[in-house]
């Protein structure tokens, strides 16, 4: 479940976690001011996805960023049990995230077919 190395989805995914990073760190006042969660448990869980989302975003180019980048999705989702809002940004990430994955994954299989077709007809190889 990875992109090739040539896709240029992969720089979507990675902007997708980098801004992430952004949003998590963002929502750790909106925890503590909104939600009333206790400023360590929002800094931890909020901050633990953060760290998540960079670490997956540094290992894109290695077999473990994809699924850290998958889980980072989930995390991003489940931060809505502290504060209801990060339900919605988090199904956002969600969806922005796989439908740019599906994009990636359509555009290597037309590689892949335009490989395996070879050279157009207008196309002269030496």
């Amino acid at each position: 479940m990875r992109l090739s190395v040539k896709n240029p989805m992969r720089v979507v995914l990675l902007t997708v976690l980098l801004s992430e990073v952004l949003v998590f760190a963002l929502a750790i006042p909106v925890m503590v001011l909104v939600s009333d969660v206790p400023a360590g448990r929002a800094s931890l869980f909020a901050g633990g996805a953060a760290v998540l989302a960079l670490v997956a975003a540094g290992l894109m180019r290695r077999p473990a960023g994809y699924p850290l980048g998958w889980l980072t999705q989930l995390l991003a989702v489940g931060l809505g049990l502290l504060t209801a809002s990060m339900y919605v940004v988090g199904a956002l990430f969600l969806v922005i995230w796989f439908v740019t994955f599906l994009l990636g994954r359509r555009l290597d299989e037309m590689a892949a077919s335009r490989a395996e077709a070879g050279p157009g007809p207008d196309k002269v190889t030496p």
